[in-house]
């Protein structure tokens, strides 16, 4: 097993060095055929989320297009990602709201996999989204 970081994720899906890109394709491949086993964690595909929506970064892209770009990758037969559902979830929950980050997306998924329904924080955006209810400490 081998640890996926997120600048092979992000030199496949950006192609900017077409090299590097036909490398990380033919690694995905063998996890798909499941010649290749790899493992990654939120941290990396947070980071991924966040370089591919920053505009800073050159990239801009949007919400759902960066899910439609992540969701292939993420189940992939070969990749390893603990709670990899919770992540296909916030993905979905990040695409469908403009007013969440992924962080806060994935703390929705992470909730709504734990049947929680209340959360502690100052962050308003959470008042928007059905079935939670925000508390202040």
């Amino acid at each position: 097993m081998k640890f996926l970081d997120t600048n092979v994720i992000l030199r496949f899906l950006t192609r900017d060095d077409e090299a590097k890109a036909a490398a990380c394709f033919r690694l995905f491949q063998q996890a798909q055929r499941g010649e290749e086993e790899l493992l990654t964690c939120e941290a990396v595909v947070s980071e991924v989320v966040y370089v591919l929506s920053s505009r800073r970064a050159g990239y801009g892209l949007s919400r759902e297009a960066i899910r439609s770009r992540l969701v292939p990758i993420l189940t992939l037969r070969g990749l390893r990602l603990p709670q990899k559902r919770v992540y296909l979830r916030a993905l979905d929950v990040y695409a469908s709201s403009a007013f969440l980050d992924f962080e806060d997306a994935l703390a929705v998924a992470h909730m709504e996999r734990l049947g929680v329904s209340e959360i502690v924080s100052y962050d308003r955006d959470f008042d928007r989204v059905a079935g939670l209810r925000r508390v202040v400490p």
